[in-house]
Parts: C-alpha cells; sequence; structure tokens
C-alpha cells in the first residue's frame, strides 16, 4: 500500500460520509488510473429504491457510459468490502485491485444491511449451500430448446 492509496482510501470514507449526510447509504466507489480519479459513485439505494444502485455498480455503470467496459489498468477503491453482488459486478469489470476501508467485520459493528433472505454475517455463505439449503428458493423451470439462445451466441462468436 502506498500513501495515494491511503489517499484515495480516505476520499472513499469521505465520499460515503457526504452520502449520509445527504440521506444516502455510507459507501462510496472511486475508479481510479494512474493516480486520477476516472469515476465517483456513492451508493443510491435509499436515493432511488433500486436495490442493485450499489457504489461499485453504479460506478462500473459510469464507467461503462464513459467506454470503459474493461478495468484493467484502473484500481477500485470502496468503503467496505464489497458485498456478493459488488464483488461479482467487479470480477466481471476487472480493475487490478480492490482496496478497501473497512472489513465486513468491522462494517457489521455499526450497520446491518441484511433483509429476509440474508443478513451481512450469513451472505457470503449462502453462496457455499447446495441450491436446496439457500434461503432464496431457486427451481428449474423446462422450456423447449432452452439452450437455443447459447448456442445461437457461440455460433456467432467462435473462439
Amino acid at each position: 500500500m502506498t500513501d495515494r492509496d491511503d489517499t484515495f482510501t480516505a476520499l472513499s470514507v469521505q465520499r460515503a460520509r457526504e452520502n449520509v449526510a445527504e440521506g444516502g447509504k455510507p459507501f462510496a466507489c472511486l475508479l481510479v488510473r494512474d493516480g486520477e480519479v476516472v469515476v465517483e459513485a456513492t451508493n443510491h439505494v435509499a436515493q432511488t429504491g433500486d436495490p442493485t444502485a450499489h457504489a461499485e455498480i453504479r460506478a462500473i455503470r459510469l464507467a461503462a457510459e464513459q467506454g470503459l467496459t474493461d478495468l484493467r489498468g484502473i484500481d477500485a477503491y470502496v468503503t467496505a468490502y464489497p458485498c456478493p453482488m459488488c464483488l461479482g459486478a467487479l470480477y466481471y469489470a476487472q480493475p487490478d485491485r480492490v482496496i478497501y476501508a473497512v472489513s465486513r467485520e468491522e462494517e457489521g459493528e455499526h450497520y446491518e444491511d441484511g433483509n429476509r433472505l440474508m443478513t451481512l454475517d450469513t451472505f457470503y455463505d449462502e453462496y457455499a449451500k447446495p441450491l436446496d439449503e439457500r434461503t432464496l428458493r431457486a427451481e428449474k423451470g423446462r422450456a423447449d430448446d432452452a439452450v437455443a439462445p447459447f448456442v445461437e451466441w457461440t455460433a456467432r462468436h467462435p473462439s
């Protein structure tokens, strides 16, 4: 970690505090390339009612609007270690690193963002459970030629 990392980590915390002061949730994400912030986003779940409006998701979407669809060469600075949804999105977006200000355990001492299906403590564990043991039921439906879209995509995009 460098002094520059500390500066951007502190800035993510400051942006999260500003979001709280404006009625939002305590999360922010900065996407930084070569020492410059290229995208800044805060969690807007409270402002919009959209449960996917997490800071990391919003930052990735804003980056895409700028033509940045692959975040190689970019570091993501976040207020707290990402939830599974955001972590998955970051894996798809491919930043070089994720630098977080607080661990999920530290966050959990002061904040809970769970719902009827999970809590901050149980959310990560849900993914490791067999499908039939998860709190969110998932059932495989039936459709004729259900794999057709995937077959067609592969035919159009040979490797």
